[in-house]
């Protein structure tokens, strides 16, 4: 496993940005709902799907916004920091097989706290999906 490495709030300048991509399966939506409790029929049932606006199954949004959860996580400030706030606009359904890139990008630093606002976006192909911006606390390296 590739060991992770954490940036200090020093270390992070406006304007750095990391990715994240996954391509969504079955079993991620599944697992989803399991561990969500989120069990809309759009989800996972194709029958029912087929009757709504999508025509087809849907992934949940809040799986897609989860992604710039990771790249936050594991890349970008890294392992240690700490949400403070996420703020999501849902733009166009993710349908299975689609493969989601999580963006983030340094747009703000709040020194006198040691956080940091990021806008975030998710994409499919050149479509947004997902758009907002998110406030991180990053921990101490020292």
């Amino acid at each position: 496993m590739e060991e992770l490495y954490g940036y200090s709030y020093d270390e992070i300048d406006v304007g750095m940005t990391d990715v994240f991509s996954k391509t969504v399966t079955e079993a991620d939506i599944m697992a989803f709902a399991g561990v969500s409790g989120d069990t809309n029929p759009v989800h996972l049932n194709e029958e029912f799907a087929a009757t709504t606006m999508f025509k087809t199954r849907i992934a949940h949004g809040m799986l897609s916004s989860g992604f710039i959860s990771t790249v936050f996580g594991t890349k970008l400030p890294g392992p240690g920091c700490i949400y403070i706030s996420q703020n999501l606009k849902f733009k166009a359904p993710v349908k299975i097989g689609d493969t989601v890139v999580a963006r983030v990008t340094a747009v703000e630093k709040m020194d006198d706290k040691k956080m940091i606002k990021f806008d975030t976006i998710c994409t499919v192909g050149e479509t947004k999906v997902i758009t907002g911006d998110a406030t991180i606390m990053i921990p101490d390296r020292g």
